[in-house]
C-alpha cells in the first residue's frame, strides 16, 4: 500500500515538472513574460525565480521518492515462476552441466556405413 502512494506520488511529480518545464524559456521568456506588467505582485524576475526554484524542489523530490520507492520496493513472491523451472530444467538436462568425470551422452550421429548406402542409393 505504501509502496502505490509513493508511485502516485512520484506520478504526480512528474507531471507537475512537465508543466513547470514548458512554462519556463531558457531566455527569461515564455509564460512568465506575460506577467510583466506593472500592476502584478510578482515581476518577471520573481516568477522566473520562483519557476527556477520549484524545478529544483521538484527535481529534489522525485530523487528522494525513487530512492523510498525502490527501498519500499515489494519483493518477489516466494513461488517459482515459470522461468525459473524453466531455467532449472535446461540445467539438469544440459549436458555442459555435468560433474566433472561424466560422460556426456551421445549424439544422434547416423553410422558411417549407413550414410554411404545413403549416398550410393542417391547416385
Amino acid at each position: 500500500m505504501f509502496y502505490v502512494l509513493l508511485v502516485i506520488l512520484m506520478l504526480i511529480a512528474s507531471v507537475l515538472m512537465c508543466f513547470i518545464v514548458l512554462i519556463q524559456n531558457s531566455k527569461g521568456g515564455g509564460l512568465a513574460s506575460g506577467f510583466s506588467s506593472s500592476n502584478q505582485i510578482m515581476g518577471v524576475r520573481k516568477t522566473t525565480d520562483f519557476l527556477e526554484k520549484t524545478t529544483w524542489g521538484l527535481a529534489a523530490f522525485m530523487v528522494i521518492m525513487s530512492v523510498a520507492t525502490a527501498y519500499v520496493l515489494p519483493s518477489a513472491s516466494h513461488e517459482d515462476s515459470v522461468i525459473m523451472e524453466q531455467a532449472q530444467q535446461e540445467e539438469a538436462t544440459n549436458p555442459y552441466n555435468l560433474p566433472v568425470g561424466t560422460t556426456a551422452p551421445e549424439a544422434d550421429v547416423p553410422a558411417a556405413g549407413a550414410a554411404d548406402a545413403n549416398s550410393e542409393a542417391a547416385q
